[in-house]
């Protein structure tokens, strides 16, 4: 079994889009990256390369390089998939917490685990999925850490 941690955090701006695991959620403000900016996914895919030993995302796909300008997330979280895969790896759950102030993400629940189980090839009982605000200490934040483990 391997266990895998990652973490990402984006500052909230204005005229960028909100996507979390994967789905675009409505809201004033957006995260400031090179890439969609998804802090769930790119949490998830740091997790996911760390249980191997794989490097992280800015490794693989650095914001200097402009073909990930405005990059959806998905394809990073792919290929963490894949790599993982090549190693002998198959994913048994993935936890993540996220930490946002507005929108509130309780509503979109249900369609934020569906579309994790999807990306990930997991049952839903298998993807853990908490929400928590910060208190008013980083109301233009957003923040995700997940937690995966793995047979391999």
């Amino acid at each position: 079994m391997r266990l895998g941690y990652g973490e990402d955090s984006h500052l909230l701006v204005e005229g960028r889009p909100l996507y979390l695991c994967g789905l675009l959620l409505p809201s004033p403000l957006g995260a400031k990256a090179h890439s969609d900016g998804d802090a769930a996914l790119h949490a998830l895919t740091d997790a996911l390369l760390s249980a191997f030993g794989l490097g992280d995302i800015g490794l693989l796909f650095p914001d200097a390089d402009p073909r990930w300008r405005d990059a959806r997330s998905e394809i990073f979280l792919k290929e963490a998939l894949n790599l993982v895969e090549a190693q002998g790896g198959r994913l048994l759950q993935a936890n993540l917490v996220i930490v946002l102030d507005r929108p509130k993400l309780a509503p979109h629940r249900q369609a934020l685990t569906q579309n994790l189980s999807r990306l990930l090839g997991l049952p839903q009982d298998r993807v853990g999925l908490t929400f928590k605000t910060s208190e008013g200490l980083a109301p233009r934040h957003v923040q995700a850490r997940a937690v995966v483990l793995l047979d391999g």
